[in-house]
């Protein structure tokens, strides 16, 4: 398994994780010219900018120390011209972070960061 295709199937299993979590998913692997967000969700009133990281074994710290300070940027860009474009810039948003483990017997482990970081300053979209 290459990869793309770990995280396609880590994202996968985020998604359904946020939705029994009661998040209703907008959008996946949402793209245009700033960037990607791997999952924009709902969350009550709040619109969620979720990215996911995959690791193997017990690494979920690691997992979440690969969301740096210039990804974050990358998403906060992302996610301020998709409130934009969608006409909802007045909405509450947040920034979460799905981390996704897997350890050698094939288990997998989710935990979800809620407001894992703030809007990253500066910015410009």
């Amino acid at each position: 398994m290459n990869t793309r295709q770990a995280g396609d199937l880590g994202e996968d299993a985020a998604a359904r994780f946020l939705q029994k979590q009661g998040y209703v998913i907008l959008e996946r692997n949402y793209r245009n010219q700033l960037g990607e967000i791997d999952i924009i969700a709902q969350d009550h009133d709040v619109i969620c900018f979720v990215e996911v990281k995959m690791r193997k074994g017990n690494a979920q710290e690691f997992a979440l120390e690969a969301v740096t300070r210039s990804k974050q940027r990358k998403i906060s860009q992302v996610a301020l011209s998709y409130l934009k474009n969608v006409n909802r810039l007045d909405s509450h948003a947040r920034f979460d972070v799905v981390t996704v483990t897997k350890d050698a017997q094939g288990s997998v482990d989710l935990d979800l960061i809620q407001d894992a970081f703030d809007l990253a300053q500066p910015y410009l979209y």
